[in-house]
């Protein structure tokens, strides 16, 4: 058996174990995990490194989507120790330990939906997100890529690290699931749960470039990150 075809099994051997198992609030579920988070999130030391390194000297307004505890701000702060960071987070307790590792930064936190907070008109060097925006739908970020993409100053770029799909197969197995369970448990759509349901490489560049972006660069590692410009 190829790895994809055992990939893809094993993950519905997962959904059927976890088949009874209810959705969690977003801010909840993170919340519940504080204290392991840092820990559980060190898979990814070599790619919060590598986003460190593809981010613009340059860079001096950055606004971060999801940042949580701040892992890749961690490294990014190592090489531009300088650099002014808005963070946008719907978990306050993630925003509180941010905080306590960074008094001295020049940073401010947003505990909101950043589907809902204003971004602004051409305001920022760049706008970065890491292993974030798998929680959403299709329809969900096209507004928000959009809104990242007027966000940005005319040489302004998008970095995105986070979990792709591996296949078709993959992506509509997910968001089946996830729709399934949100019917069942009567989740109002307002409601953001925790439940994976990444795109394929290709249809989350098709969505950046819908916005306008053009993609520079993809990097395949522990998470695949994609470098997207401002296109003209």
């Amino acid at each position: 058996m190829n790895s994809s075809a055992e990939y893809i099994q094993n993950l519905k051997q997962w959904l059927l174990d976890t088949a009874d198992s209810p959705l969690e609030e977003m801010s909840d579920f993170f919340t519940k995990r504080l204290h392991d988070y840092e820990e559980h999130m060190s898979v990814w030391e070599e790619s919060y490194q590598v986003f460190a390194e593809v981010l613009p000297l340059e860079c001096q307004k950055v606004l971060d989507l999801g940042c949580g505890t701040g892992l890749e701000l961690d490294r990014i702060w190592q090489k531009n120790p300088d650099m002014e960071v808005t963070g946008v987070d719907l978990c306050a307790n993630m925003l509180d330990k941010l905080h306590e590792k960074h008094p001295d930064r020049h940073l401010t936190t947003i505990c909101q939906d950043y589907f809902q907070y204003d971004f602004g008109y051409e305001t920022w060097d760049a706008v970065i997100s890491f292993e974030s925006l798998h929680h959403f739908l299709p329809e969900q970020k096209k507004g928000l890529y959009r809104k990242i993409y007027c966000s940005l100053k005319e040489r302004g770029v998008f970095i995105l690290g986070d979990y792709i799909a591996c296949c078709n197969e993959e992506e509509e197995l997910l968001r089946t699931t996830y729709l399934s369970k949100r019917k069942q448990s009567a989740i109002p759509e307002n409601c953001y749960v925790h439940f994976d349901i990444p795109l394929t490489l290709e249809h989350e560049k098709e969505l950046l470039r819908d916005a306008g972006f053009v993609i520079e660069k993809v990097l395949d590692g522990e998470a695949t990150i994609i470098i997207a410009a401002r296109g003209e």
